[in-house]
C-alpha cells in the first residue's frame, strides 16, 4: 500500500472512533468516551508516524508520548503533559484494578474538559498531516 493509503487507514479509523466517543459522551458512558478519545489521538499520531517515517508501520505501543517522539512534531511542554495525562485513560479503562477508580473520576465536568481538549488536539494533529 502506498503512504497515502496507509495514512488514510489511520485517519479514517480515528474519525470513526471520535464519532463513537461523541455517542458515548452523550450516552453518559464517560469512562469509555475518554478511552476512545485516547485511541483517536493514538491513531492520528500513528498516521503522522507513517508520514514522517517513509511509510513504516508504527510501533505497537499505546503510549502517546512515545509515538510523538518518533515523529517530527515539535510539541510544547503543555502538549507533552496533556498526552501524558491522556495516556492514563488507556490503562485505567483496560485493567480492572484501575477501572472502578477511573470510573469515579469520570464526572461530567472532568470528562467534558478532557474530551474538548482531545478533540482540539486531534484537529491540530490532522492539520499536521495535511
Amino acid at each position: 500500500m502506498n503512504i497515502q493509503e496507509h495514512i488514510n487507514i489511520w485517519i479514517e479509523s480515528a474519525e470513526h472512533d471520535l464519532a463513537t466517543a461523541e455517542d458515548l459522551f452523550i450516552a453518559g458512558r464517560l469512562d469509555w468516551c475518554l478511552f476512545l478519545g485516547h485511541l483517536v489521538l493514538e491513531k492520528h499520531l500513528k498516521a503522522i508516524y507513517v508520514l514522517d517515517n517513509n511509510n513504516k508501520f508504527p510501533p505497537r505501543t499505546h503510549n502517546l508520548l512515545k509515538l510523538a517522539e518518533h515523529t517530527k512534531l515539535e510539541l510544547t511542554p503543555e502538549q507533552k503533559i496533556f498526552l501524558d495525562e491522556v495516556n492514563e485513560f488507556n490503562l485505567e479503562v483496560r485493567y480492572p484494578a484501575f477501572r472502578n477508580e477511573f470510573y469515579k473520576r469520570c464526572t461530567l465536568d472532568f470528562t467534558k474538559k478532557y474530551f474538548i481538549q482531545i478533540k482540539e488536539f486531534s484537529l491540530w494533529l490532522r492539520y499536521q498531516i495535511e
